[in-house]
């Protein structure tokens, strides 16, 4: 069984390629980035990932966008 430490730095990986977004219910949740197919807004703001599992958030299109952007951003620059 893993030490707790180890499963922290796996969780710490993993959050590198994560959004943070907010649930209609206000609970905080991660999302990988990478599995982002599409967002929509009418009215509430849809994620819809690759697996085809959709999620409804608080946050804009255009802030989920902005969280996007600025996660490749950051990936970009731990790259060089």
């Amino acid at each position: 069984m893993p030490s707790a430490q180890s499963l922290q730095a796996v969780m710490k990986g993993m959050s590198v390629y994560m959004i943070e977004v907010t649930r209609l219910n206000d609970r905080k949740i991660l999302i990988n980035a990478e599995l982002i197919e599409r967002v929509e807004e009418s009215p509430d703001t849809m994620i819809t990932l690759t697996s085809g599992s959709k999620l409804i958030v608080k946050e804009s299109r255009q802030e989920i966008r902005d969280l996007v952007v600025s996660y490749k951003k950051e990936i970009s620059c731990r790259e060089l």
